[in-house]
């Protein structure tokens, strides 16, 4: 397998309030959430008032060579499935000896 898969479950979040970043080899997710949940009966008097602000982040090393056009991601049903690319394992460099003469 050469890609990661995440599956990051956001329940109540909107696309529109899932942001996802990479930055020095660093992936993002943030999620804010402002929420107004209040239901009125015809002479206006609450019958529910609900309110939940919040935000979350997280964050992911994904490596320094990983490029943002890479990633691919895709929000559905409350779940942000993001696809990564595998960072190439670095070679470790061979120690290379000089002869020396004499």
């Amino acid at each position: 397998d050469n890609a990661y898969e995440l599956d990051i479950d956001l329940p109540g979040y909107k696309k529109d309030e899932v942001t996802a970043k990479l930055e020095n080899g660093y992936l993002t997710i943030s999620a804010t959430k402002g929420a107004n949940n209040d239901e009125q009966n015809k002479e206006g008097k609450y019958i529910r008032r609900e309110r939940y602000t919040g935000t979350m982040s997280r964050s992911f090393y994904v490596g320094e060579d990983v490029q943002q056009e890479d990633i691919h991601a895709k929000f559905e049903d409350g779940i942000l499935k993001l696809t990564v690319p595998k960072e190439d394992p670095k070679k470790v460099e061979e120690k290379k000896y000089i002869s020396i003469e004499g």
